[in-house]
């Protein structure tokens, strides 16, 4: 062995290979400390600008009045972040259970089967599909035949969206979960449906909450789907049914206010644009820190 590395060190490419996957390594982590410093640059840059030009806007007012009319002083966006909630809460209950269930027959009962493969396929396209194409099917399915627009179509395409991030993201979650513990539970005589939701869901709970939670800030901030289903509305979301109900007529949302709002030529209407603008990044931001939080929790678990 000695007389073999003495060999080795005595050969002429050694040095010079040495030399070289130094020098690749120093470019390559210089490339990426430089990518990293623009990247986060350009983040803070956006952070910052959003803040200073939408802190303004807060106030009670802000959170609690409707918008204003044309040149009206004052004015807010409350009946625009319920409106919101709402739409995104519908759209939760309808895509995570879906995906949630969908990941666990991918995961413990199709495996590697042609109908699984076959979901994991359209799955990995639904995910490249741009959003105005999801409110463009809630609008053909729902929009056209009722001839009204209405915040549960919005809900319906946003959960067309979150579906596929839910499923994938709670598939890749299950499939962590070691085979010993399958195998213990079945070996205690538990049925498969039990094992899958008393033993391997429970074991990965933390990745799957954390996943669900990304999947709705996915669809947070979403404003194609919402031109298509939504639109938009002046007035309080009153109820289900009606004029100014969930499944009646149009819902005011942040993303179209925002929309709307910074193309007129009024300043307060601009700035509420921007406050609404900071809304939605911080509660982004506050969404992701929790989900931090809970995925380092769940390691303790």
């Amino acid at each position: 062995m000695t007389a073999t590395t003495t060999d080795l060190s005595r050969c002429p490419m050694a040095p010079r290979s040495v030399r070289r996957r130094r020098l690749v390594n120093t470019v390559i982590t210089t490339s990426s400390w430089i990518a990293a410093a623009i990247g986060i640059f350009v983040m803070g840059w956006i952070v910052v600008t959003v803040v200073v030009r939408g802190i303004g806007a807060w106030n009670v007012a802000f959170f609690t009045q409707l918008p204003p009319t044309g040149n009206d002083p004052g004015g807010g966006l409350a009946n625009a972040i319920v409106g919101t909630l709402v739409i995104t809460f519908g759209a939760a209950v309808v895509g995570l259970p879906l995906g949630f269930f969908g990941a666990i027959y991918l995961s413990e009962f199709g495996r590697a089967g042609r109908v699984a493969t076959g979901i994991r396929a359209v799955t990995n396209i639904v995910l490249g599909v741009p959003s105005i194409v999801a409110g463009m099917f809630a609008y053909a399915l729902l929009v056209l035949p009722s001839h009204h627009y209405s915040g549960f179509s919005a809900s319906v395409a946003l959960a067309f969206i979150m579906l596929p991030v839910m499923t994938r993201t709670a598939e890749d979650v299950l499939n962590l979960v070691p085979n010993e513990l399958r195998e213990s539970a079945l070996a205690m005589g538990a049925p498969r449906w039990r094992a899958t939701l008393g033993v391997v869901v429970k074991a990965a709970r933390a990745g799957l909450i954390t996943g669900a939670i990304l999947a709705v800030v996915r669809v947070a901030g979403e404003t194609a789907p919402l031109l298509f289903t939504a639109l938009s509305s002046p007035y309080w979301l009153s109820g289900f049914f009606g004029p100014s109900g969930y499944f009646g007529g149009p819902t005011a949302n942040l993303t179209k206010d925002i929309y709307d709002f910074s193309q007129q030529p009024y300043p307060h209407l601009i700035q509420l644009a921007w406050g609404g603008s900071l809304l939605i990044i911080v509660a982004v931001l506050g969404v992701n820190v929790v989900t931090r939080l809970l995925f380092q929790r769940g390691k303790e678990w």
